[in-house]
């Protein structure tokens, strides 16, 4: 069963209960990917680690690494 046919179940169901009906699927996505960002960037804080520009700053300190001696 597709989320769409699970979804349309819970609608009908719902209706013939008299309850609310639940949320589209898709619909919190954004939602969501927001609030996992923000707890990222809340344990990095406590961890003592920059909260923003991490990635970007490693990359940086990959690219513009000096070779070695002997490599």
């Amino acid at each position: 069963m597709s989320v769409t046919e699970q979804y349309l179940l819970d609608v009908h169901r719902a209706r013939r209960l008299g309850e609310p009906a639940p949320p589209a699927p898709g619909l919190n996505d954004w939602q969501v990917v927001r609030e996992l960002r923000d707890r990222r960037r809340f344990e990095a804080v406590l961890a003592g680690r920059p909260a923003r520009g991490r990635l970007r700053h490693t990359l940086r300190r990959w690219l513009h690494r000096r070779p070695q001696p002997g490599h």
